[in-house]
């Protein structure tokens, strides 16, 4: 199992730093784009990294961190308006360099490039936490409720990282179209953490009564 799970991790992320690069290196009609490589830089070497390392530690959590397959309509749903946004953003983003239109200053995109690296460090640290966290949304056989660590300030640190992995993907790029576009993410995160909550307050055992002593979703004292 383990050559096969090596061989679907690399096969996705050759596949995602393809499509990755395609999206933003066509539009701007060279590859002389340092945001670009800047972005791609900062986002696929700490993957890649992450990658070995559960696969080392914890194959189990990186097989399901490949799964992207939901079976809820309303997840689905949230799965397609993510790729669009994403799209649209980097397309943007590119288009935006190529016609030099709004054009964010270095000290923007080197303030972007630290808050994306701290975002990922926090995300690793929600892998290490919870060795339940799928990419699906799903009641897993003998989950337990996770309320230590970072799930003891807010119930979604996952999408707290995402969150601000994804905003600060437009700044990088310095492009403050692509940013605008990215702000979508907010309103999709709320749909797709609205049926998940659904979901496990249904089908896992105290978290109803975690929901109560945890009042924040994804940033303390906001949301």
């Amino acid at each position: 199992m383990t050559k096969k799970l090596f061989f679907q991790a690399i096969g996705k992320f050759t596949v995602g730093l393809l499509i990755f690069a395609a999206l933003l290196f066509v539009p701007a009609g060279t590859i002389k784009y340092p945001n670009g490589w800047l972005l791609i830089s900062v986002l696929f070497i700490p993957m890649f990294i992450a990658g070995i390392i559960l696969m080392i530690k914890n194959p189990e959590l990186l097989k399901k961190r490949l799964n992207a397959k939901e079976d809820e309509q309303e997840q689905k749903t949230v799965l397609v308006l993510s790729a669009f946004m994403f799209m649209a953003a980097f397309i943007a983003a590119g288009l935006n360099f190529r016609f030099n239109l709004l054009v964010l200053p270095a000290f923007a995109v080197i303030i972007g490039a630290v808050v994306f690296l701290l975002a990922y460090v926090m995300y690793a640290e929600v892998l290490r936490e919870n060795a339940y966290l799928s990419r699906t949304v799903e009641v897993q056989e003998n989950q337990k409720v996770i309320d230590t660590g970072l799930y003891g300030i807010v119930r979604h640190p996952m999408y707290s990282s995402t969150l601000f992995l994804f905003l600060s993907m437009g700044i990088i790029l310095a492009s403050p179209i692509s940013f605008a576009i990215l702000l979508f993410y907010i309103p999709i995160i709320a749909k797709r953490m609205k049926n998940e909550e659904k979901i496990l307050e249904e089908g896992l055992e105290g978290y109803a009564e975690y929901k109560t002593r945890v009042k924040y979703k994804v940033i303390p004292f906001i949301w």
